[in-house]
């Protein structure tokens, strides 16, 4: 399907009020006449849970591209290396996301990093100083973006890591590895205690604080595992289909008035360009993530049947949104 366009939509639904809210008399109707004329891809499509520590989208994906899709367990830190032309070596690779926890009575809130303010060199002073505690478990850590590092070590190979985007301002203790299971998440949980204990008084997060900048106190690691050695063909070449941002961005936000705005443009933009596309014969694929499922549509000949149930009562996005 390498000559087939795919448009990936995350975050087009969601069970919450707000969303629920957002979408009454949201008008889609680019959506709906492409709908009409894409026939669903069971295969591709995908039922899951709000508490899976793989969202839908990237579950979507990893199908997409080959990869192991056993949930917590996608190897994208490892993928990720393929894509920059660097060696897995075989290895297990992680990300890593410098971060503040910030804590109350009830809660431990991952804020989101991007406020950190973390520049380069903050980031990598700050690497520096943690990167001698991890190394003493195994684990080597690199630098790769000011809020995200990759870490290698034996820990990665099966544990099973919640996405970022799960956890992201919410209580982290849902979505930790469990302890009780696997060893290598006990692991995980003391480096996560030595780590607020190191930064609780460095002089990091002291010069930090003078300068009105958060502390950062805490670190999630995402996206762990070994890259198969035979690679598929869209993973090797990366071939990724079109994701949109928009509804991704305002659904973390809880900005449902932004989301909804956010769909109405996407359906007058990229979904308008994937129908026409469909309407002149291109072979096209749609995916509709929500936060627990996946719904694959794509453009194949359909029955009889399929033709007189689509005129009489044709597939319409308010219809499919609670299978997400």
């Amino acid at each position: 399907m390498s000559d087939t366009t795919h448009l990936l939509i995350p975050y087009a639904a969601s069970a919450s009020e707000g969303c629920q809210q957002a979408l009454q008399d949201l008008a889609l109707p680019h959506l709906d006449r492409l709908l009409a004329r894409l026939s669903p891809l069971p295969a591709l499509s995908d039922n899951g849970e709000d508490t899976s520590f793989s969202t839908p989208h990237e579950r979507a994906l990893a199908r997409n591209l080959g990869l192991p899709v056993q949930d917590g367990r996608i190897p994208w830190a490892a993928w990720y290396r393929h894509q920059q032309g660097l060696a897995a070596d075989g290895q297990a690779w992680a990300f890593f996301t410098p971060c503040q926890w910030q804590v109350t009575t009830d809660h431990v809130t991952l804020r989101d990093p991007e406020t950190l303010g973390l520049d380069e060199a903050a980031s990598r002073a700050l690497l520096a100083i943690v990167s001698p505690w991890f190394a003493e478990d195994g684990i080597t850590l690199h630098y790769d973006q000011p809020t995200r590092w990759l870490a290698s070590g034996a820990l990665f190979a099966q544990l099973a890591t919640a996405s970022l985007e799960r956890v992201l301002l919410r209580d982290v203790r849902a979505w930790m590895p469990d302890a009780r299971a696997e060893p290598a998440a006990r692991t995980l949980h003391r480096l996560h205690s030595e780590m607020q204990m190191l930064l609780y008084t460095h002089a990091f997060n002291d010069e930090r604080s003078a300068r009105g900048l958060p502390v950062v106190n805490s670190f999630w690691v995402h996206g762990a595992g070994v890259l198969p050695e035979a690679l598929p063909p869209a993973a090797s070449k990366g071939v990724n289909p079109l994701q949109p941002t928009t509804l991704h961005d305002a659904a973390l936000r809880d900005d449902w008035r932004a989301w909804r705005t956010a769909w109405a443009a996407l359906d007058a933009g990229p979904v308008a360009d994937l129908l026409r596309q469909a309407e002149a014969g291109t072979p096209v694929q749609l995916t509709l993530c929500g936060e627990r499922s996946a719904l694959a549509f794509h453009s194949a000949p359909r029955t009889l049947t399929q033709r007189i149930q689509g005129f009489f009562k044709p597939s319409r996005f308010m219809d499919l949104r609670h299978q997400l």
